[in-house]
Order: C-alpha cells, then sequence, then structure tokens
C-alpha cells in the first residue's frame, strides 16, 4: 500500500488487502472509521487501483469503490458510496455520491478554511 507517512485513518477504516498495492493515501488525507477503500472486484475481475489525493477527508462508512480517484483537497460525506472520480476541491455525498459543491478550499485533513472561525464562535458562545 502507497500510504503517506502524513495521513491519518481510524482503527476501523478498512483497505483493500486483495490487491494492497492499488491503495494510494495522500498526504494529510483522513479516512474516518469504518470507512472502505476497495482495489479489486470480484465479479468482474478487476484490480485498480483507487487514489485519495492530499488534504482530503472520507466519512465514516463511506464506501469508495475501485478505480476512483478523489481529488486533492477534496470532502466524501459520511456513508457515501463513491462510484466515480471527485474532481480535486469539492464536496461529494450520498448513494451514489454527487456532487454538492466545488471550488472549496480544504486544508490539512480536509477541514474546511473556516472551521478554526466557526469553532471558535461556538466556543466564545459557550457551546462547545
Amino acid at each position: 500500500m502507497d500510504i503517506d507517512p502524513s495521513a491519518r485513518f481510524s482503527f476501523s477504516a478498512r483497505f483493500d488487502r486483495t490487491f494492497p498495492i492499488g491503495v494510494h493515501l495522500g498526504p494529510r488525507s483522513y479516512v474516518a472509521f469504518e470507512a472502505r477503500i476497495l482495489t479489486h472486484d470480484f465479479t468482474r475481475g478487476l484490480y485498480l487501483h483507487t487514489r485519495i489525493g492530499a488534504d482530503c477527508f472520507i466519512g465514516g462508512r463511506s464506501l469508495i469503490l475501485p478505480g476512483v480517484e478523489i481529488g486533492d483537497g477534496s470532502i466524501v460525506g459520511a456513508g457515501s458510496v463513491v462510484t466515480r472520480s471527485v474532481p480535486p476541491r469539492s464536496i461529494v455525498a450520498g448513494n451514489p455520491a454527487r456532487i454538492l459543491r466545488s471550488g472549496i478550499e480544504a486544508g490539512p485533513y480536509g477541514r474546511l478554511a473556516q472551521a478554526d472561525a466557526t469553532e471558535s464562535a461556538l466556543a466564545a458562545a459557550g457551546l462547545t
């Protein structure tokens, strides 16, 4: 597997070990709990490379199908089934996953640029 040393993932995340050379996880990306990254399809006899770019967030219980590429700075919503490649700087969600927003600014681990300001405002209001 090609997992960048700065990438992070939950202990319950699953990476396809049938074709491990096909798993590619970019720098500063995060794969949340129970997400699955597939690289093979037994029924069709496919063995494909699945790539997750830099600064991405893969939501909990998501499923990334074989051969899909997640572009740099993209976010995959929880529970999504990603059947097609995702352009860079996009938010996708659903089953099948569809583009909800494009041109987003995501920092390390797919954290949105305005996340710090939102968190500070909630803390100031005593809501955290």
